[in-house]
């Protein structure tokens, strides 16, 4: 009788990958709320973000896509990702309604306020009483 030929391999395939879980947040990209947030609050000014150089960044942190989140090594590698069909995908998802928040969740789960329509009277308008009606069995 043989033994399994993955017998000797069983249990050491992810005990060394411990340090890539650890630095995996680090390459993580920005939830399309944020990237959304800041799309519209640089189209609501106008201005154009000047990034500050830093030298851990790709192209000292020049080369930017907002849509993507990403930083690019030149200008000519940053154009060449505009043109790119996951990009386009990205602007158009951004140009849409915005994106699903914790609100939207909370109110889908019935969290929320509740809406019970308009108020018909209010009890604290002005000039208005309500006196108690006596009741008779």
């Amino acid at each position: 009788m043989g033994r399994c030929p993955n017998n000797k391999n069983k249990g050491k395939r992810g005990k060394g990958l411990l340090h890539k879980q650890a630095s995996r947040g680090k390459f993580l990209r920005k939830g399309d709320d944020m990237i959304y947030d800041a799309l519209k609050a640089a189209t609501d000014t106008g201005a154009k973000v000047a990034h500050d150089k830093d030298e851990d960044l790709p192209g000292m942190g020049q080369h930017y896509c907002v849509h993507c989140d990403r930083h690019f090594s030149s200008a000519d590698v940053r154009e060449k990702h505009n043109e790119t069909r996951p990009h386009k995908r990205r602007v158009k998802l951004l140009a849409k309604e915005a994106p699903h928040t914790q609100l939207d969740a909370d109110l889908a789960s019935g969290m929320g306020k509740p809406d019970n329509g308009p108020r018909l009277r209010s009890s604290n308008a002005p000039g208005i009483s309500i006196a108690p009606m006596a009741v008779s069995f």
